[in-house]
């Protein structure tokens, strides 16, 4: 029994050493790792942040009618080019009672007035022609004379005000049953035309849609919006941890979903000074002036992303940054340089900006110096702890 047991340990002493044996062989077959290199390169390096938003008109002028109504007719459609004065539509006017009532006793008022001012001017005319008389006579002095003249006057200038008052309230009265009256010719209120020229974005009404005025009580009913489509801006958001980074002035890079292929330029010129909370975030508003579009329709509304230029080099000695390796202590950057066949050599290197990929060099290396790829063995990615 004792001679089984000592033959099976002896049998794995063995086994485990021909393992070992086996293990060390095969180890040496394998080739020893071997470390590429890279050379620094001439880049141009952009930080940059994004913001999403959209494409909208720098203004939008919304067309309003002076008077209630019915729409009777719309003479534009969305995507026109319309010229200041140009007409937009025409408005049917459906009386209000109350107010065509109060119209009514307004020129029966101001007919009495004139009547009592008329009656008032004829007294004090003949009472004017006989002082006159008398005064021309040598009868009445000078000073007593002036008085009737004065009040005789002021007579005559109560009828004319009167007349006035008349004529007002009939065409008010006018404008309220029918929108118009005579005098105002093109200007008519029941004419909608435009207030600006551009192109019509949109049109809310249709023939037979009630519209009311714009006033101090409601803003009235937009019969058009107008926009000039060849000044337009970017509005977007970018969240709080990025604002701090951006200023008034920064260029912009535009890109429109819509439209491949194609950036266009723009520059920052609003930030607003206080933010709104969205979905557990704080964003700020920010809208940039878009730069020569003439070539190019960007209709309004359409959905774009914009990099905001943070900085930028051009043109200047970089390297990737996973290149660079930081010292455990000093925290400092350093590269390993190649001095000869897979021996390496220590130096530091002072870093500018980094997008990310691609990492400055203000000094430290020559665009001839070969840089150890230090986290990549054979063409294999090994990225150290």
């Amino acid at each position: 029994m004792k001679r089984t047991r000592t033959i099976i340990i002896l049998a794995l002493i063995v086994i485990l050493f021909g393992s070992a044996l086996y293990y060390l062989w095969k180890k040496n077959q394998e080739d020893p790792q071997t470390y590429a290199s890279e050379t620094p390169s001439e880049q141009t390096i952009v930080v940059k942040t994004v913001a999403t938003g959209s494409i909208v008109p720098k203004e939008e002028i919304l067309i309003k009618p002076n008077i209630s109504g019915v729409i009777e007719e719309v003479f534009i459609e969305a995507g026109e080019y319309v010229k200041q004065g140009d007409l937009i539509a025409q408005i049917r006017v459906i009386p209000n009672v109350s107010n065509l009532t109060s119209a009514k006793n307004n020129i029966a008022s101001n007919r009495n007035a004139l009547q009592t001012a008329e009656i008032n001017y004829q007294t004090q005319k003949t009472i004017y022609d006989r002082q006159k008389e008398l005064f021309e006579k040598g009868v009445i002095a000078a000073n007593e004379f002036d008085q009737v003249n004065n009040t005789y006057l002021q007579a005559k200038q109560r009828v004319e005000q009167a007349r006035i008052d008349v004529t007002q309230s009939r065409q008010n009265y006018d404008i309220i049953k029918t929108g118009t009256t005579s005098g105002l010719g093109n200007v008519a209120q029941t004419q909608v035309r435009a207030t600006v020229s551009g192109m019509v974005l949109d049109v809310p009404v249709k023939a037979g849609n009630q519209v009311i005025e714009a006033n101090n009580f409601n803003e009235g009913t937009s019969i058009a919006s107008l926009a000039d489509v060849k000044q337009m801006i970017f509005e977007g958001k970018v969240d709080e941890s990025e604002v701090g980074k951006i200023k008034e002035g920064l260029p912009l890079e535009i890109t429109v979903g819509a439209i491949e292929d194609q950036k266009f330029d723009a520059v920052l010129d609003y930030i607003a000074p206080k933010g709104v909370a969205e979905n557990g975030a704080i964003q700020f508003e920010i809208k940039g002036s878009l730069q020569k579009i003439d070539s190019t329709f960007i209709r309004a509304g359409l959905s774009a992303n914009a990099s905001i230029i943070l900085d930028k080099a051009e043109k200047v000695l970089a390297i990737k940054e996973a290149l660079v390796q930081y010292d455990k202590d000093t925290k400092k950057p350093f590269v390993e340089i190649e001095t000869g066949d897979q021996q390496f050599e220590r130096r530091e290197v002072e870093l500018g900006i980094s997008d990310g990929i691609f990492v400055e060099v203000k000094s430290g290396l020559s665009k001839d110096d070969k840089i150890k790829i230090w986290n990549q063995v054979q063409g294999l990615p090994q990225f150290a702890q």
